[in-house]
């Protein structure tokens, strides 16, 4: 029974996407205990910090949720690859603290508030190969111990490896000798329109891995970004704590009392567990509602990211349920800190709460049918309406998080087809979308709205959107009276059609109409068009539907961050001296095969403009810039790659609230 030949274990798939989970957790593992720590850290001098301090932390937040995202990225990479092999992706992990024997024994995780010695342990767990940075205090393993074997085997278990770059190496080997067993074709069997693209998600780990070679870029770019980047990487996790280690360090030396994070608890845990040592059970009744609605907030995110996995791209509702899931992720957020800054309870007096991360037990995808469907409009509307009742603390972190979560119910609602067996396959922005040839304004103008009615034409004009281009007061100033009191706008004082004509040209569709004569309402344009103003908005022109609603054929968004009005421009950018050419240099610019189309466009929390449809960007003179499907425009004026995202926003801080 010796002699009996075995396969090398990494050949098998079966192994292979074993050790595929164990990275999938790692990364998901990572990424929380990152967010984790960012949420305890302190908010400005209000809670006790120096200018110079707060300015500090401020940073180390933004790089702790910077590094969280890429967690988010390598995830997604890993999901792909694991996907790529036919697999279903691991979504779920072990719930906080992970028990001996889940990760190699000098591999510890665990939720832990910001201060010196978790850092530390940030730097430990991204230390590049052979690096002598030692583990922070406290987070050594409990008792040492060995996995996996050397004997050939059938059965998936763990191994070793000492640093994540290592397990990722090894994964890469295992890879090229599965791949050099079966062949790529055999291999690579998955159905690649199932993984995670840039078409649903802006993550530079959401590639397509149809390869060996795509794979292996992936587990280089994970190394290389993150976990085992060579010790000068600029740039690399490591390279960043060690950043944030010497900043934390100097200020210590001027303000040896400087305590950056709120004691959030390490470990928490909703109840008192059978075995208590090592944790914090959370028994403020505030504190346990806070945490209650996060960690559901979070189990949703993963059923729906779950769910996306069995969902074919382009999908109306592949792109919807990961739109959810990221914006579920962002109201978490707030959710988090407000944890940090509550008590534990009275038998944990040492400590705040903290969120804990309850994984669902089972977060394996729903079957694609309207039961589903039913599941996440149900949950979101428990999940909103808890978060009003929580919101009437009048806690601000509350309230941000229940208009998130009001506002996700809302756009699920929209865009989820309870009628439909099958997934949609139509556009990511065919939900909710306005028929071609509709009349712009509804009946009876809304609050904002200023509605004047002639004989032939309803001229609708919505102040909040107008960028004072003033065709509509030198086109046709007989209708349009500047400066006067009353009654300013007289549709019957010029012919119908040269007035729709000067509607049309107005870029930010605050002049709107309804033609009452039997005559053509207005229609979406032929090709939709995003025009790049000089030191201005982009001034988009298409069957529009912005932040899940439909918004008519024109409007003008805000790129230089400053407005108060975003998504929409309202002139900030000539109060802020905002100098940004209209003329940016062309790029990708093949002919699209269909030029018109619904276009979505969703404002990203504290993000860029995510637009998917055809779309051509030219400058303020016309000249083609890129054709597009799918695209993130800058608006936080920062960007070095003006129109597109570059990322800055993280790294400045940008807020779209």
């Amino acid at each position: 029974m010796n002699d009996v030949p075995v396969a090398d274990p990494f050949a098998q798939r079966e192994i292979l996407v074993n050790a595929l989970y164990e990275a999938a957790e790692l990364e998901h593992n990572l990424m929380c205990t990152y967010v984790y720590a960012a949420a305890s850290l302190k908010d400005g001098e209000g809670e006790g910090l120096t200018p110079v301090e707060a300015a500090a932390v401020q940073r180390w937040r933004q790089v702790l949720l910077a590094v969280a995202i890429q967690e988010m990225g390598h995830l997604a990479a890993v999901w792909n690859i694991t996907s790529a092999l036919g697999a279903s992706p691991r979504i779920g992990r072990a719930n906080f603290p992970l028990d001996p024997g889940y990760l190699p024994a000098g591999i510890t995780v665990k939720l832990a508030p910001f201060n010196a010695e978790t850092l530390q342990h940030f730097v430990f767990l991204e230390r590049p190969h052979g690096s002598s940075e030692p583990e922070g205090s406290g987070f050594a393993c409990e008792r040492p111990y060995v996995r996996g074997t050397s004997r050939p085997h059938l059965t998936p278990m763990g191994r070793d490896y000492d640093t994540v770059g290592d397990f990722y190496e090894r994964l890469g080997e295992g890879l090229r000798s599965f791949v050099g067993r079966y062949g790529e074709t055999t291999a690579f069997d998955g159905d690649a329109a199932l993984q995670l693209s840039s078409k649903e998600v802006n993550l530079p780990g959401a590639r397509p891995v149809i390869c060996l070679k795509t794979a292996l870029a992936a587990f280089t770019a994970i190394i290389e970004q993150g976990e085992g980047a060579p010790r000068d990487s600029v740039g690399s996790h490591f390279q960043k704590f060690l950043g944030i280690r010497t900043e934390l360090r100097a200020l210590r030396e001027r303000n040896p009392a400087f305590t950056p994070a709120f004691p959030a608890a390490t470990n928490p845990v909703l109840r008192r567990p059978p075995r208590p040592e090592g944790r914090v059970w959370i028994e403020d009744a505030d504190a346990f509602a806070t945490v209650d609605l996060a960690n559901a907030t979070y189990a949703l995110m993963l059923r729906l990211l779950a769910y996306s996995y069995l969902l074919r791209s382009p999908s109306a509702e592949k792109s919807l349920v990961v739109d959810l899931a990221i914006g579920l992720m962002q109201a978490m957020m707030p959710l988090a800190e407000r944890a940090a800054r509550l008590p534990a309870g009275p038998s944990n007096p040492h400590c705040h709460a903290g969120m804990s991360f309850i994984a669902p037990r089972d977060p394996s995808p729903l079957p694609p049918r309207p039961a589903a469907r039913r599941l996440f409009l149900e949950r979101l509307a428990q999940l909103a309406e808890f978060g009003t009742l929580l919101a009437a603390s009048g806690d601000a972190r509350a309230r941000t998080a229940a208009e998130r979560l009001t506002a996700l119910a809302r756009r699920a609602t929209a865009g989820f087809d309870l009628s439909a067996d099958a997934p949609t396959t139509a556009p990511a922005a065919a939900a909710a979308a306005p028929a071609a040839g509709v009349a712009a304004p509804p009946a009876g103008a809304p609050p904002g709205i200023e509605s004047a009615r002639g004989e032939q034409l309803e001229i609708e004009f919505e102040t909040r959107r107008c960028i004072h281009s003033r065709f509509c007061v030198t086109w046709a100033p007989q209708v349009f009276l500047a400066n006067v009191k009353g009654p300013w706008i007289h549709p019957d004082a010029m012919a119908v059609d040269g007035l729709v004509e000067v509607a049309h040209a107005c870029p930010s569709g605050a002049i709107r109409y309804r033609r009452l004569d039997g005559g053509p309402q207005e229609s979406a344009p032929p090709v939709n068009l995003a025009s790049v103003r000089e030191s201005g908005p982009y001034a988009f022109r298409g069957q529009l539907q912005i932040d899940g609603v439909a918004a008519g054929f024109r409007a003008t968004l805000c790129r230089c961050g400053a407005s108060k009005n975003k998504p929409y421009c309202d002139g900030s950018h000539h109060e802020i001296g905002f100098n940004a050419s209209g003329e940016p240099p062309a790029g990708k610019a093949e002919m699209l095969a269909v030029r018109d189309g619904v276009l979505a466009i969703d404002p990203q929390s504290n993000g860029p403009l995510r637009v998917r449809g055809n779309l051509e960007i030219i400058t303020g003179t016309g000249r083609v810039v890129s054709r597009v499907t799918s695209t993130y425009l800058c608006r936080c004026g920062g960007s070095g790659n003006k129109p597109f995202c570059d990322g800055t926003h993280a790294k400045i801080g940008f807020s779209s609230d």
